[in-house]
């Protein structure tokens, strides 16, 4: 599974202990140095089954200073995903990637029904 996140966020830690009380293996991606592609979050979204709105940070400093708000309402697909892969800082995290499935942000119960062991 590959597992992206901030390692500075709270949230992207607690997934982390998660993930490693679970005993579950995983390949770490820091999101700030390594973003992800357009191809990426493109696979990633259909993947999810998740209206691409859940793949925006909306509590993000970047999200907030580019005034996204009200931008992405009137932004097709395409151009949302080209916008999120210039700067990782704008995508939700943590996102767990597996090999039939994407889980954007961390809630136990979701995370315990898709890997947990």
């Amino acid at each position: 599974m590959l597992f992206v996140c901030y390692p500075k966020c709270t949230t992207c830690q607690k997934a982390k202990k998660w993930l490693d009380d679970h005993g579950v293996s995983y390949e770490l991606r820091d999101i700030k140095i390594e973003n992800p592609t357009y191809e990426e979050l493109s696979q990633w979204h259909l993947k999810s089954d998740l209206p691409l709105k859940k793949f925006w940070n909306t509590s993000g400093l970047q999200y907030k200073a580019l005034g996204l708000k009200d931008r992405i309402t009137t932004m097709n697909d395409e151009e949302q995903l080209k916008l999120l892969s210039t700067d990782g800082m704008l995508v939700k995290r943590p996102i767990l990637v597996g090999e039939d499935f994407v889980l954007v942000g961390f809630k136990e119960s979701e995370w315990e029904n898709k890997v947990g062991k």
